[in-house]
């Protein structure tokens, strides 16, 4: 079958690897019909490298399903599917009590078992979710990062009414803007250094955008607000930078949620630092997708919404390509000569 292996850093290679095969009575195999490239994809590529050098990478796919194993009564091969690829222990004190974003083993397919860049994957039962007819298996493999971005949201306290600044318009910070104004926000306000990028959160909703080569944005939050801020903040650029400067976005009493991970030190001048204390911010970190009993409602509410048509994620896509451009995608994307959203391969 077709597969992207990832080796080391700047090392992927498109190759053919055997296809899997039941070993286990709950496992269930996937043909691969859409996968998409997530933002720590490219951290890895570029920076960390893989958590098992030579592994069958991906972690954002959806299909159908091919073959089931013994256990397996409530799926039909044929079956449209969504894939949840986390992996969790299931023995620990945070799995036992249901918190499984928390438990310390928790990974993706991709780290150390084959993932969904390929023509077919294995996974458990527990981790394939039905798809209704209405949603694609383009938008099916957004489920696990639009499930990201709800997780995050779920955080918060966010309520009808609420004003949400959204920093970063990557894939995250664009499905953030969609789940705070489902949610109720009554205005979003969209934060990136790429127009490309503002012009699709205006696309899915939100009111304000906001460019940091215009001017200082904790300015430009304090003139749309009239100087009060925010009432939530959700940093899902994963800088440095940024990750400071949201502190000073939100109102007193306001909230921030991480969504993005810097992958660096991150050195916090005391202006931003102070406002956590002198705005009595509540600040929540966010991670993973999962919650109990997995996959967990994100994954539901997602496909749900995706149904009803109020989460949109075409609009996300800049490219479709095969899989055998991967090796060279990913170059183009850390050479940073165009602008990326999405991009999706196509099995």
């Amino acid at each position: 079958m077709e597969s992207l292996r990832f080796y080391g850093v700047q090392d992927l290679r498109y190759e053919e690897s055997p296809q899997p095969t039941i070993e286990k009575e709950d496992e269930v195999i996937i043909r691969v019909r859409n996968a998409g490239i997530c933002g720590s994809d490219i951290s890895r590529y570029k920076k960390l490298g893989p958590v098992t050098p030579g592994n069958i990478w991906g972690h954002e796919y959806a299909g159908e399903v091919i073959e089931i194993g013994d256990n397996v009564t409530d799926l039909d091969v044929g079956a449209r599917v969504a894939i949840c690829p986390a992996l969790y222990c299931g023995k620990c004190k945070y799995c036992q009590s249901g918190y499984i974003a928390a438990c310390p083993d928790l990974l993706v397919t991709g780290a150390k078992v084959p993932g969904g860049f390929a023509t077919y994957v294995k996974v458990p039962r527990e981790n394939v979710i039905h798809i209704p007819d209405s949603v694609s298996f383009e938008e099916a493999a957004f489920v696990e990062p639009s499930a990201v971005a709800l997780h995050g949201i779920f955080k918060t306290n966010l309520q009808p009414g609420y004003s949400v600044a959204v920093m970063g318009c990557g894939t995250i910070g664009l499905l953030a803007i969609q789940w705070a104004k489902i949610c109720g926000a009554s205005i979003v306000y969209a934060i990136d250094i790429e127009n490309e990028k503002l012009d699709i959160a205006k696309q899915v909703g939100a009111e304000i955008l906001i460019n940091p080569k215009d001017g200082d944005i904790h300015e430009q939050i304090m003139t749309y607000t009239n100087g009060n801020g925010v009432d939530l903040a959700v940093e899902a650029a994963g800088s440095p930078i940024t990750s400071s400067q949201v502190f000073a976005l939100p109102k007193k009493g306001g909230e921030v949620v991480f969504m993005g991970i810097p992958y660096a030190d991150v050195q916090i001048e005391r202006f931003y630092f102070e406002k956590i204390v002198r705005q009595e911010l509540t600040v929540y970190g966010s991670w993973n997708a999962v919650s109990s009993p997995f996959p967990g409602r994100e994954f539901y509410t997602t496909i749900h919404c995706m149904d009803v048509g109020k989460l949109k994620v075409k609009p996300l896509i800049s490219h479709r390509v095969p899989l055998k451009m991967g090796p060279e995608i990913f170059e183009r994307i850390i050479d940073n000569k165009e602008v990326f959203t999405k991009v999706m391969f196509e099995l």
